[in-house]
Parts: C-alpha cells; sequence; structure tokens
C-alpha cells in the first residue's frame, strides 16, 4: 500500500511541475517582449524623428501620430511636413501657413505639405519647381478641394517631381494641373472640370512635357483617380502619350490608372 500512495503522489506532482515551468517560460517571453517594445522608446527625439522621415506619409506617418502623445508631437512636427489651414490666426506657429502658396514658397525640396480637410483652398498658376508631396488630410479625397478660379491656366503647374494624394483639385475653365517637367505622380485623387459652354477648352490634365528616356524622364503616373468633366481626360502636347490606361466603373464614378510616358 505504500509503494502505491507514493506513485500516486508522484504522479500529482508532474503535472504541476510542467505548468510551473510552462508558467516560467511564458513570463520569460512576455519580459522579452515588453523589453524589446521599449527599447525604441529609449531613443532620443532627434533618433525617433529621423526614422519616421523615412514613412510614407499616408499612412503610415500619420498612424504613427494615433501611438502615443510623444509619438503624435515628433510625427506632426514641422521639420517632417508643412501644414497649409486656412482658419490659422497665429502666424508665427512654426510650419503653418494659412494658404497653398506660402507653403510651397518655404517649402524645402523634398518637403511634405498636409493641407487641411475642411473648406476650400484657392489654387491659380501655383508653380512647383523643388520636389515636394501635396497630400489632403482628409479621410477621403472630396474632404479636401482646391479651387482653380476662372481665368487661371491651372491650379497647379509642375517643373519637378512632385506627388499629389489624397486630394480633389477643380478648375472652373482651363485645367486643373499642368505638367511641365519632373515626374508627376497623382494617387487617390480627383480631377473636376465644370461643366460649362466652353468645354472644350477645360482638361483635367495637361503635359507638355518632353522625354528622351523612357522611364527615366519626364512622366505622369495616375493611380485610382477619378477625372470627371472637360473635352477630354489627358491633353499631351510634347513627346509623351498616354499609355496603360485602365478603368474601373463604379456606380456613380470612374477610376482610372495610366501612364503619360515617351512613346
Amino acid at each position: 500500500m505504500g509503494m502505491e500512495e507514493e506513485e500516486k503522489e508522484q504522479k500529482q506532482q508532474q503535472p504541476q511541475q510542467g505548468k510551473s515551468s510552462c508558467s516560467k517560460k511564458l513570463r520569460r517571453g512576455t519580459y522579452k517582449l515588453s523589453t524589446s517594445s521599449a527599447l525604441i522608446n529609449n531613443l532620443d527625439d532627434g533618433c525617433l524623428m529621423h526614422i519616421f522621415s523615412f514613412l510614407s506619409p499616408i499612412p503610415d506617418r500619420y498612424n504613427t501620430a494615433l501611438v502615443c502623445h510623444r509619438w503624435h508631437y515628433l510625427a506632426c512636427h514641422p521639420r517632417l511636413w508643412l501644414r497649409v489651414d486656412r482658419s490659422v490666426q497665429d502666424l508665427s506657429e512654426p510650419g503653418v501657413f494659412p494658404n497653398i502658396e506660402a507653403a510651397v514658397s518655404a517649402a524645402r525640396p523634398g518637403d511634405t505639405i498636409l493641407i487641411a480637410a475642411g473648406g476650400k483652398h484657392l489654387a491659380s498658376n501655383i508653380q512647383i519647381k523643388k520636389p515636394l508631396c501635396l497630400i489632403g488630410g482628409g479621410e477621403l479625397p472630396d474632404d479636401t478641394t482646391l479651387i482653380c478660379s476662372r481665368g487661371s491656366d491651372s491650379a497647379l503647374e509642375f517643373l519637378s517631381t512632385c506627388k499629389l494624394a489624397n486630394l480633389t483639385v477643380r478648375a472652373e475653365l482651363g485645367c486643373c494641373l499642368l505638367h511641365r517637367s519632373g515626374r508627376l505622380i497623382i494617387d487617390g485623387c480627383i480631377l473636376q472640370c465644370e461643366s460649362n459652354p466652353l468645354d472644350y477648352l477645360s482638361c483635367p490634365l495637361v503635359s507638355t512635357a518632353s522625354s528622351q528616356v523612357k522611364g527615366h524622364g519626364d512622366s505622369v503616373s495616375v493611380y485610382h483617380t477619378r477625372i470627371e468633366g472637360g473635352s477630354k481626360a489627358v491633353l499631351t502636347s510634347g513627346d509623351l502619350a498616354l499609355q496603360r490606361v485602365r478603368v474601373l466603373y463604379a456606380r456613380t464614378s470612374l477610376y482610372f490608372w495610366f501612364d503619360v510616358d515617351c512613346k
């Protein structure tokens, strides 16, 4: 009887020992995870901001601003992007401008300009001669609208490599975007020419660029963009031609993907 009782006690102790060893391993694992996740927060502000500068502004850098108060401050720092806000009253605040033209003028090559959602921003014949990225601050491109008034050739004129994202550009007469040179990327935007008796003079996108080297010179790439109104979606007067066109038919809109590149 004594031997049988000893065997029963040993069997009861074995699962308890297994549980304790498993719990120790779990505690060690969670400790390692917590310490590894905390390592990035040991970096100083300058290092973190430098890391954030390599992230795409939308959605990656925008999402980092939602992590905590410190990351929000660093991800929204003027060193990473400039902001256009028509409601701004304190013009001494660094990195904030009342209109797009002022932000473009103050921007350095490679800067990102975040245009605040809500209301309409006036944009008439604004020349962009340095590499910049202009992004709408709303959830949808309809939330941020650039208006090109009648009598202007275009809302924005590009003479350098640039990117537009999450914006609506509307022209009363003329063109929304005028591409002179450089590589222009239009991603998730809406280009609208308002209906009027002179529709034949309106065109959402015009390119006058010339390029001799395919894929390395002047070009336009359009992704998931609505184009509405005007005599035609794209007008070219240089050496570039419309290529690789794809159209998605939605219920109320047409979404375009295409390139304007060397023939």
